[in-house]
């Protein structure tokens, strides 16, 4: 896929122009958005998705724009990590809700940079060595095998303070209290730190920690980098607003994990796979191509990646009712089963 150089101006211009209008807007107007405005929002950036993967499919192809949305929604999928931790970094710095669209935008301008010099990286180690989808495909199993055993929400309750986080709040003068969404603030004549900063260190690195997961993972689906680029800068955009439409239902979503992991799986076996088929190494198989490793088409990447989700998603949603109504049910008979006091 030959992407002109102007097309990858044009394709930065734009995301910027998005970020530079959150930020004017929510700089103006810090607030909690209502489910009703989140959901619009959302339902336009998915929307720009499925139109950008219309115009991937015009100009490139189908099988180029069949790579962009398998990629987009696996990143997307991936977002619900981010969203476990994001919740429990909130909750434990106190950060007022009307200020969390900042915290998150900020976060996500953070996570753009950091992933596009991961694509970076991670294309210039595919192009001269292709050994390099061992790692990634043994990577994702081992990233699957821990999402099956432990799960999001636990992960996200094992949310520790890191080196960084631990070192600021020790080398720097912190005020008690946040004051708007300001880094900097005046207390007593002398010039400190807000919250907000720890806040916004804890999101910067928390991104850090998920690229290397999810880079890997869209590498396993297309070895181009303006898709894998794109891909991320469509799942992101839109998550500041999935944040607040999803608020409490991202607990009811209990098998999650599970659909993640398989996910994860599937595309770490898919790398290796493929790392087997254009296999170069001199001591598997002689350094000569492993002929009997399949390759996965993409539709069919496509078909699990989807299938995975709306699976994961209806047995969560049925497994969570099912227990509200026998926890209903519970308290019920206990309030039955109380005895009646005589006056």
């Amino acid at each position: 896929m030959n992407v002109p150089a102007w097309v990858w101006a044009v394709t930065l211009a734009a995301m910027a122009v998005v970020l530079i209008i959150d930020l004017v807007v929510i700089g103006r107007r810090p607030h909690e958005p209502s489910p009703r405005e989140s959901g619009i929002w959302v339902s336009i950036y998915i929307g720009l998705a499925l139109l950008f993967g219309v115009g991937v499919w015009l100009f490139a192809g189908p099988s180029y724009a069949g790579q962009f949305y398998t990629g987009w929604l696996t990143e997307y999928s991936l977002s619900a990590d981010n969203l476990f931790v994001f919740v429990v970094i909130m909750g434990r710095f106190a950060v007022p809700r009307q200020y969390q669209q900042t915290v998150l935008l900020v976060g996500i301008i953070l996570a753009l940079v950091m992933r596009g010099a991961f694509i970076a990286a991670g294309a210039a180690l595919i192009t001269q060595f292709s050994w390099v989808f061992y790692i990634f495909g043994a990577f994702l199993i081992y990233t699957a095998i821990n999402f099956a055993r432990e799960g999001l929400d636990e992960e996200a309750e094992d949310f520790k303070e890191n080196v960084l986080i631990r070192w600021s709040r020790r080398a720097l003068p912190i005020s008690p209290n946040f004051d708007g969404a300001r880094l900097t603030t005046v207390l007593a004549g002398r010039r400190m730190f807000t919250p907000m900063l720890i806040v916004m260190i804890a999101i910067g690195t928390t991104d850090l920690i998920f690229a290397l997961d999810s880079i890997p993972a869209i590498f396993g689906i297309t070895q181009e980098p303006y898709l894998v680029f794109t891909a991320n800068v469509f799942a992101l955009m839109g998550l500041v607003q999935l944040y607040f439409l999803l608020g409490n239902l991202i607990e009811r979503l209990v098998y999650l994990s599970k659909g993640l992991a398989i996910i994860l799986a599937f595309i770490g076996v898919k790398l290796v796979l493929e790392a087997l088929h254009e296999n170069n190494l001199p001591f598997i198989n002689g350094g000569e191509h492993i002929e009997w490793a399949p390759t996965i088409p993409i539709w069919l990447s496509l078909v699990v990646i989807l299938g995975t989700l709306v699976i994961a998603t209806v047995a969560s949603l049925v497994k969570t009712a099912a227990d509200e109504r026998k926890e209903a049910r519970r308290k019920a008979a206990e309030s039955t089963d109380e005895p009646v006091l005589k006056a």
